[in-house]
């Protein structure tokens, strides 16, 4: 079976995106894994499906597969491009749509100069729906990874995140460290780590090792995480520009109980087909 698909990016956290409403799509772990393989399929972090919504008050269904071929509830940058996906391929014209997600609704919207602005919803503390094995919320916790103690914030964006903040983020071991935090036992669905480098109280710089996909050039739902942790400990002010190693995105956040605002590109690199 061919199925056409576009290849797009935001900010270096790059996509496979399939159209489901106009062509039937149906993706296995095994067929997601060899989509995004970088030597024998088409490459990629994130595999994006857009599909007919399945409740009235929706534009769009739009689900997620990691590289690694799980589903997962949430993408920051990958919403972005789903939003200047449906636009290119005319499935709407919308500049602002709801789109149901595995974690909820979120409401993107198309910005005159190309940009996308997503409101990412509350962000999420209870360690019960993180989800995170703690007896009680905090801002942060004391981790044990290995033989040594980090402290970390923990919170959902509709996917789990843990954020550390780090002194030198060039230095820091995000690849050996991340993937200790990711799979780390307090975390029974696995995580998201971010590294986190305060600049001034506007500015960070973020490396993230996500899960399923390892070490991205950017990751949305994770400067979202960043921000709202260094907003709700003191070191940040809203908005916060987070410079990632594939660009900046700027993320808006007013407080406890209301939504996380991300702003940021979206780009499209090519189309083609290919054959499950």
């Amino acid at each position: 079976m061919k199925l056409r698909f576009t290849k797009m990016h935001g900010l270096g956290n790059d996509f496979v995106v399939f159209d489901g409403i106009t062509q039937p799509v149906a993706l296995t772990p095994d067929a997601c894994r060899r989509i995004a393989d970088r030597h024998f399929g088409v490459g990629c972090d994130q595999i994006l499906l857009v599909e007919k919504p399945t409740r009235d008050d929706v534009d769009f269904r739009y689900r997620i597969f990691n590289a690694d071929g799980g589903e997962v509830e949430q993408c920051g940058n990958g919403a972005r491009c789903f939003v200047r996906f449906v636009h290119d391929k005319r499935l709407t014209n919308k500049t602002a749509i709801r789109v149901e997600t595995a974690s909820g609704i979120i409401e993107p919207r198309l910005l005159a100069n190309g940009q996308v602005t997503v409101d990412m919803g509350a962000p999420r503390f209870a360690p019960a729906d993180i989800p995170f094995v703690a007896d009680a919320e905090a801002p942060t916790y004391p981790l044990k990874v290995g033989q040594h103690v980090i402290e970390i914030a923990a919170l959902s964006m509709g996917n789990p995140h843990a954020v550390l903040r780090v002194n030198d983020l060039d230095t820091a071991p995000v690849d050996i460290l991340g993937a200790a935090i990711e799979a780390h036992p307090r975390f029974p669905q696995r995580v998201n780590a971010g590294f986190m480098q305060v600049l001034t109280e506007h500015d960070i710089r973020l490396r993230v090792y996500e899960r399923g996909a390892g070490e991205t050039l950017a990751c949305g739902t994770g400067a979202c995480a960043a921000a709202v942790a260094g907003i709700r400990q003191g070191w940040l002010k809203s908005p916060v520009s987070v410079h990632t190693r594939g660009g900046d995105l700027v993320i808006a956040w007013a407080g406890m109980g209301q939504p996380v605002f991300m702003t940021g590109p979206a780009e499209t690199v090519f189309e083609g087909e290919l054959e499950l």
